[in-house]
């Protein structure tokens, strides 16, 4: 009898707890071109899963995952985080593919490191030809999820003198593609030791980043 009901126990236990959210990671997209994808591979995505992680509850795996841009891996990911200061260019097949994932539900955000620029809308157009960038108002929720920021993205690195600009594409009324210029939000999430920022330049990058994930996750 004694038996029978620790059985019972187990099982009412069993079905009873909450399901253990599974962990992911983000991911760095790797892309072809010349241009340096890996600018900000050591520090960037680890440090901002872990603040995440922290400040929003999120269970992300701070060991990021390197992530071709034509490989059927790409929806894996539920962020994809792309930087560098030169060229890529895009396939046709990488096009598609990174279309499909987009449209799936996937997000990518791409950050200027200072020279991507250029590259950015000539390709994102073989990507979605009938969409151009536009600039998204401070209004907009990206800038207010967990973490306020009333005057859009916050400045971490100087590169023209010119204020932050945050663009998206923006696809059946859903935001799937981010875009950072004039900003080096990326380089802020790095180790001080990278780039020297004040402790206060890191925090409201790490934060901005955590409203990043945090819109990506909760879109529907």
């Amino acid at each position: 009898m004694v038996r029978i009901v620790s059985l019972l126990v187990l099982l009412i236990c069993l079905t009873s707890a909450r399901p253990v959210e599974r962990s992911f990671r983000l991911g760095l997209l790797k892309y072809n071109g010349g241009g340096d994808w890996y600018a900000n591979l050591e520090s960037s995505l680890r440090n901002l899963a872990v603040f995440a992680n922290e400040q929003l509850g999120t269970n992300i795996d701070p060991e990021q995952g390197i992530v071709e841009v034509g490989s059927s891996d790409l929806i894996n990911y539920p962020f994809v985080h792309m930087t560098g200061h030169g060229n890529w260019v895009l396939s046709p097949a990488e096009a598609a593919n990174l279309r499909k994932y987009l449209i799936g539900g996937g997000f990518l955000h791409i950050d200027d490191n200072y020279g991507l620029d250029p590259y950015v809308r000539p390709q994102l157009k073989k990507v979605f030809p009938e969409l151009d960038f536009v600039e998204l108002p401070f209004t907009h929720p990206i800038y207010h999820q967990r973490f306020d920021f009333p005057n859009g993205l916050p400045k971490i690195h100087e590169h023209d003198g010119k204020a932050p600009q945050g663009f998206g594409l923006i696809y059946e009324g859903r935001l799937v593609c981010f875009y950072t210029f004039e900003c080096d939000l990326g380089d802020g999430w790095e180790d001080h030791d990278v780039h020297k920022d004040s402790p206060e330049t890191h925090l409201q990058a790490l934060r901005m980043g955590a409203n990043l994930l945090e819109y990506a996750f909760d879109r529907e």
